[in-house]
């Protein structure tokens, strides 16, 4: 994208509705993301991630270069931050710096759904490569 059309991009009003987005499907756990690089120019993603009750966790992983924010939608889910697990309530707000070990899941009886922001973004990119693993791990 060049500059002048990136600059369109990022100033343009993005409206999207519950279920409208760039959807991932893997099985018990859904993404959905709302904004990525190519509104944002790579600035930041926001998705929300959509877990199954009994949602295993995706895997204790980190991110070199990139924070990640969390904000509980509904549900209780928990998540790991470094080597602790913890459960969180709706309206809680968890901010995952770079560096630091995290995952999350859902091991109660009702969805749960968290907001995320990807700071900076570009996250998106690894998608269909996640995707694909848990089609091969389900």
């Amino acid at each position: 994208m060049d500059d002048a059309s990136e600059k369109t991009a990022r100033k343009a009003v993005i409206a999207l509705g519950r279920d409208e987005g760039r959807r991932y499907e893997m099985g018990k756990l859904t993404a959905l993301f709302k904004e990525d690089e190519a509104e944002t120019g790579a600035g930041y993603s926001v998705s929300e991630w959509r877990m199954a009750p009994g949602q295993e966790g995706v895997g204790a992983h980190h991110h070199d270069a990139n924070d990640e924010i969390f904000y509980v939608l509904e549900g209780t889910p928990e998540l790991l931050t470094g080597e602790e697990w913890r459960s969180y309530d709706e309206g809680s707000f968890i901010r995952i710096p770079a560096g630091v070990t995290h995952d999350f899941r859902n091991p109660g009886n009702v969805p749960a759904r968290l907001f995320n922001v990807f700071i900076p973004g570009g996250f998106e990119r690894n998608m269909p490569e996640i995707v694909a693993w848990f089609a091969e791990n389900p």
